[in-house]
């Protein structure tokens, strides 16, 4: 739904539209199984994912009036999802028996790669990069659900702490604004 909406922004087309919503929903998933040679690419033997992103993308575009008493729902959906998609890739690459550090690049590559696409395709630098954080929670699910993996933590019991430490801290990133510091370079200020 934020690929139909960020679409929409820009004034797509139907097709745009679904395109767009489809790229964010799946992209990372995608490259990730690309870069990881993990064929056939995980959507392809799932066609109901193809129907549900599309539909959802359509949808947005028929609530998109309304999104804004949507938006905290909207904000725990994406946090939830981030924290999946980011597990999910982990899963992918540990089954495939890559390094941790693979492991790691793997699961957050599923977590924010359709969310770059999405900015990309829309002409614009990718907000999973730029604002409270998001991209870094990524990358700290995937570092703790691999540590408590390691310490041979019961299954349930990591998707549960990483979930919750995961909500927690984004939920708490949007509520507090907390980001990462952000280089800024102009050219001539440094004297160059």
């Amino acid at each position: 739904m934020s690929g139909a909406l960020a679409a929409g922004r820009r004034n797509m087309d139907l097709f745009g539209v679904s395109l767009i919503a489809f790229l964010t929903a799946l992209g990372g998933g995608t490259v990730r199984d690309i870069l990881l040679g993990h064929y056939p690419v995980g959507w392809t033997q799932h066609p109901q994912y193809i129907y549900v992103t599309i539909g959802a993308g359509l949808c947005a575009m028929l609530l998109a009036r309304f999104m804004h008493h949507l938006r905290q729902l909207f904000l725990v959906l994406d946090a939830v999802g981030l924290i999946a998609f980011t597990v999910i890739g982990c899963n992918v690459a540990l089954e495939l028996n890559y390094s941790q550090p693979v492991v790691v690049m793997a699961g957050l590559i599923t977590g924010i790669f359709g969310g770059i696409l999405r900015d990309i395709l829309c002409n614009r630098t990718p907000q999973v990069l730029r604002h409270e954080l998001y991209a870094s929670v990524s990358l700290l699910i995937a570092l703790l659900y691999l540590a408590l993996r390691e310490r041979g933590v019961d299954h349930d019991i990591n998707l549960l702490a990483s979930f919750s430490a995961g909500l927690l801290l984004r939920l708490s990133a949007i509520r507090f604004g907390w980001s990462l510091p952000v280089f800024s370079y102009a050219p001539g200020r440094w004297g160059h």
